[in-house]
């Protein structure tokens, strides 16, 4: 069971009526949550409220103490117009940017940091993958996605609309560097649907020089880029995004060797 609680001091709590998995009416039950004994007979009437209220609701025999049945209560906080008050994952409103697809096989995977009051952050992620997807086909119809979140008892639910489209991000180029000419060659990523003609790429170029402190960012739709006034300690790293596409550029990659 899902509990709507209004989340204030003032509302009542919800009544539930429960009932034991027996056909035998005369068998004598009772009713326990955790270690908490909360009633005897078949029926029993739960009054659900805040979080310790919710959780597991077992029925068992009175003389075997046997597990007959039982019911689990979760709680959603909902406000007074009785819309869902989602806090657990507040970045999820963020989505589809917080969603990508890495290869040619449709995964989706979604990512939602959650920041803890201690300062520390929490990243729960979720991954599905599109029947029959074929990256060569137009996309008239949206992903639907619907994501539901519990934590021990508390139950919210989120929903989001994309296009796999919108949401592409490469992995990133592997990548060789020549320091002793300053060319930069790379490959596209292997999970890039092929052939690369039909699904082309185009690529940053990040030369940065540890002596002088200085960052230079290059352009190139080729796979190999000759680096100006490159020298030997100079770090390159490359990334990629869709060249006809305005989706999301790739991490950058390790640095080139």
């Amino acid at each position: 069971y899902v509990i709507e609680s209004e989340w204030n001091d003032v509302t009542p709590a919800t009544r539930v009526k429960l009932t034991c998995n027996t056909p035998d009416e005369a068998l004598p039950v009772y009713w326990k949550k955790g270690t908490e004994l909360k009633g005897t007979g078949k029926t029993l009437i739960a009054e659900v409220k805040e979080f310790p209220d919710a959780g597991n609701y077992t029925c068992l025999r009175a003389d075997t103490h046997e597990i007959i049945s039982y019911e689990f209560f979760l709680i959603t906080k909902v406000d007074s117009n009785g819309q869902m008050i989602r806090s657990m994952l507040r970045s999820f409103e963020a989505f589809p940017s917080l969603c990508s697809v890495f290869s040619s096989q449709g995964d989706v995977t979604c990512s939602s940091p959650v920041a803890h009051t201690d300062e520390s952050v929490t990243e729960y992620t979720a991954q599905c993958q599109k029947e029959n997807y074929c990256p060569f086909a137009e996309e008239h119809q949206p992903i639907e996605m619907f994501l539901e979140v519990i934590d021990e008892v508390e139950y919210e639910n989120y929903t989001s609309s994309f296009f796999i489209r919108d949401i592409i991000k490469p992995d990133p180029p592997q990548c060789q560097y020549v320091a002793t000419n300053g060319t930069v060659t790379w490959t596209y990523p292997r999970t890039w649907s092929t052939p690369k003609s039909y699904f082309p790429l185009t690529f940053r170029v990040k030369a940065e020089s540890t002596e002088e402190h200085k960052i230079q960012v290059y352009e190139a739709d080729e796979q190999s880029f000759q680096i100006p006034m490159a020298g030997p300690k100079t770090k390159i790293s490359v990334q990629a995004r869709d060249r006809y596409y305005n989706s999301s550029w790739s991490e950058w990659s390790s640095v080139c060797r």
